[in-house]
């Protein structure tokens, strides 16, 4: 097999991303096929032996001591679906669909939903062949899994609800007939094993810390242009200092800022006896790796926690065909994910508020050395003094929208889930985030090439030199005022590509 494994065992973040952002085709061995037959027999004999299973011969939730009658087994199932697409807001991305696609196939294909494998193929072929289910954004507290979204993921698995498919929006009957794919008539336990999992949480986490992860590197490559600018000393970087406080994440930006600024002749002048020089800098320059680093080894805790979540059982009641057993838990609960998007979150409002006052140093003629707000004639002309406002408003968002979620619970199903984990409110919020942190960081970046500039003739050193020209490469010096709303969007757009993450590797 050539396609990314869908097993329920082996699947990665990069797997992950390859099918959502490379196109690459999602396959199912034989041995996940094997199990899911083997669980699905175990339900096949509970159910020739009129056996009580939560899901399958009752009802569901507060309804659960509510027998269900052989003949309306297949009718519970499709009426679940139906029932619980009452979502609404905004629809996610068409990247974030294909996410939830992915990690649903790959919970089912581990083998403990008790369901036929034609469920997990199904998902697999709206996957590989690009039925896209619109999914409405709101409507899940986290808890029975996130019940709404994938309720209308399932409506296009059963041939009704709307999707997208080669660009244009559909009924879901249309979409899967025009991709050639036979919706699925639901037996037992099927409609419930579509619904009950973490699957909309985990895949905007996913999205989220693979966007954060560029953002940190990026904000290294920032500082740095931002020390040249604001004629910044090295001596915080010294390698040293972050072996006698050795937080994994303080090494490698002190080691990124560090090397980036080898060579710089800014530096160099900062260093000359006859110069006037600070003996500490402030802490937004200083503590950039103190800062950074706690960002970076924040987001290695949520890597850690999603590499797990990935090919975990999230449904509920799990099968083990090993015993014949089907048992009931809370492995659908969102906690874990939840607390993951919270610390994600403080440590992306982190990484803006530090970057922003970076850019406030560089345009306070108080503490840059620099021409008031960046620009020569200053008076006539305003500079960078709203591209710090901007900043700041920014910063001052992302304040609120790190606030936490995962300590909030409304109780739902007549307190029968009286405890939830507001998993993907926590989780949606990450996006404009992640916006934010990407405008902020680009305004950065601009006020420190033009720093950069008012310092000439002195160069930066080579690899700053680098991260100065991709910026230049779409924004011009700033001589005389304009608007300068599209440099900030075109260097957003940039960071957004990896452009200067490169730059570490």
């Amino acid at each position: 097999m050539s396609g990314v494994q869908i097993d329920g065992e082996r699947l990665t973040l990069e797997d992950l991303y390859r099918i959502v952002f490379d196109g690459a085709e999602a396959e199912i061995p034989l041995a996940a096929h094997n199990r899911m037959n083997a669980s699905r027999a175990v339900i096949a004999r509970l159910i020739e032996n009129d056996a009580a299973v939560y899901g399958v011969t009752t009802g569901f939730g507060k309804m659960a001591t509510t027998r269900i009658s052989h003949d309306e087994i297949r009718h519970l199932q499709l009426n679940l679906v139906r029932s619980h697409a009452c979502g609404v807001g905004a629809p996610l991305s068409e990247h974030a669909t294909r996410a939830m696609l992915a990690l649903r196939a790959n919970a089912i294909a581990k083998g403990f939903s008790g369901v036929r494998p034609v469920v997990a193929e199904t998902l697999v072929a709206m996957l590989n062949r690009g039925v896209h289910p619109i999914i409405p954004s709101q409507g899940s507290v986290g808890a029975s899994g996130d019940l709404a979204p994938l309720a209308h993921l399932a409506l296009v698995v059963i041939g009704e609800g709307h999707a997208t498919f080669q660009g244009r929006s559909m009924t879901g009957a249309q979409a899967m007939r025009l991709a050639g794919i036979t919706p699925l008539v639901l037996e037992a336990k099927e409609g419930l094993a579509l619904l009950n999992g973490t699957q909309a949480m985990l895949a905007l986490l996913a999205l989220g810390l693979r966007q954060a992860e560029i953002a940190v590197d990026t904000a290294d490559v920032a500082t740095a242009l931002s020390l040249d600018a604001l004629r910044g000393s090295p001596s915080a970087f010294d390698a040293r200092i972050a072996k006698v406080r050795p937080h994994a994440g303080q090494a490698v930006t002190a080691r990124n800022i560090e090397r980036m600024n080898r060579g710089s002749e800014i530096r160099e002048s900062h260093r000359s006896p006859d110069k006037d020089s600070r003996v500490q800098d402030p802490y937004s320059l200083r503590c950039a790796p103190q800062v950074h680093g706690a960002v970076r080894d924040a987001l290695a805790h949520v890597r850690a926690t999603l590499a797990i979540e990935l090919n975990s059982a999230t449904d509920n009641p799990l099968v083990f065909a090993d015993s014949g057993e089907v048992i009931s838990g809370g492995n659908f609960h969102g906690q874990p994910l939840a607390m993951a998007a919270d610390h994600l979150a403080v440590a992306l409002a982190t990484l803006g508020g530090i970057s922003e006052r970076r850019t406030e140093q560089m345009t306070n003629p108080q503490t840059s050395q620099l021409p008031a707000f960046l620009v020569r004639h200053a008076g006539l002309n305003s500079g960078f003094m709203i591209m710090q406002v901007t900043a700041a408003a920014l910063a001052s968002e992302m304040k609120a929208l790190a606030a936490a979620h995962s300590v909030d619970s409304i109780p739902t199903s007549a307190n029968q889930e009286d405890y939830v984990s507001m998993g993907m409110g926590a989780a949606r919020r990450l996006e404009p985030m992640l916006a934010n942190l990407r405008n902020i960081l680009a305004i950065e970046l601009l006020a420190a090439c033009q720093g950069i500039d008012l310092l000439s003739p002195l160069r930066p050193g080579p690899e700053t030199k680098k991260a100065y020209d991709i910026v230049r490469s779409v924004s011009e010096s700033v001589n005389a005022d304009r608007s300068l709303a599209p440099d900030i969007e075109a260097v957003a757009r940039a960071i957004a590509a990896g452009k200067f993450i490169a730059l570490l590797r």
